[in-house]
């Protein structure tokens, strides 16, 4: 096997990087519990994310803020936080140039959730929403309760971020998604775009569920990296509904780069799913 040139202990050069102008959609410091007081978790993970951050060049990392709407399993923090809804701007006012920032939503409580999104797209910075695989919050995205939330994503011009997994022998919880149901779902909003979190898992199954609902893009992070599956996901689906997430702090930047940076692909095709296919759906102008 050739390494290529660019390619050095586990990162490509830094030249080789900046050219891409990464935009990472799925940073998940302290994902299922970001502290008792809503930050500390938070910005430990944050800090010791960001060696590999500035190694790995990337601009923006998009991370998923819990905003007090029963997506964790501590009470007084779902009280803290709705409470004190202040606590959840810390983190975008402590690293205003790296974060972006989606809300974990909870389709048990849609109103809870509605009046969140209202809260925090509307009226504020976040720019999407993320609907969990596991933990409190888990619920299907078939479940018919999300509805009247995503017609008013849509409406907001927001993201949709929907987990999902394929496991061997079926699900192992009620609450987890499918690629399959993903698409099954984003047929019945056609002018919304969804993103599927680690492109099921099992990423072969996950891009044939997906391939032919164009509004689904596959996000990259979350499975060891094996041979072929960028170079898969360009021919069934194009470029253009690939999304790179790092899921750092708990994965390896090196192997989630290498996914997209040693593909078998262009230079420009990799600049989309590094970067500018997020943007994109972000509406954020790109020169």
């Amino acid at each position: 096997m050739t390494v290529p040139d660019h390619f050095h202990f586990g990162l490509p050069d830094v030249q080789t990087l900046e050219q891409f102008n990464i935009w990472d959609c799925y940073f998940t410091p302290s994902f299922s519990h970001p502290g008792t007081d809503g930050f500390s978790g938070l910005e430990t993970d944050i800090d010791r994310s960001l060696s590999a951050i500035q190694k790995g060049r990337i601009q923006k990392a998009c991370y998923f803020a819990h905003v007090g709407i029963g997506t964790t399993t501590d009470p007084d923090l779902e009280h803290l936080l709705s409470r004190q809804p202040e606590v959840v701007l810390k983190p975008l006012q402590a690293w205003p140039d790296l974060l972006i920032g989606m809300i974990q939503l909870n389709i048990q409580q849609p109103q809870k959730s509605l009046d969140a999104i209202n809260r925090w797209i509307a009226d504020g910075p976040m720019r999407g929403v993320y609907f969990p695989g596991g933990g409190p919050a888990a619920v299907c995205c078939m479940d018919p309760r999300a509805e009247a939330l995503i017609n008013r994503v849509h409406q907001l011009g927001g993201v949709i971020m929907q987990h999902t997994w394929n496991k061997t022998g079926g699900k192992q919880s009620p609450g987890e998604s499918t690629p399959r149901e993903l698409a099954v779902l984003a047929a019945r909003f056609p002018e919304q775009q969804f993103i599927c979190a680690h492109a099921g898992g099992e990423w072969e199954q996950g891009i044939r569920a997906v391939r032919h609902q164009s509004n689904v893009l596959v996000e990259t992070s979350g499975f060891d990296a094996t041979a072929g599956f960028i170079e898969m996901g360009v021919r069934e689906l194009g470029a253009e509904r690939i999304i790179f997430g790092s899921h750092l702090p708990g994965r390896s930047l090196g192997t989630e780069l290498a996914k997209v940076v040693t593909a078998q692909i262009s230079s420009e095709q990799k600049k989309r799913i590094l970067g500018s296919n997020f943007r994109r759906l972000l509406k954020v102008h790109q020169h």
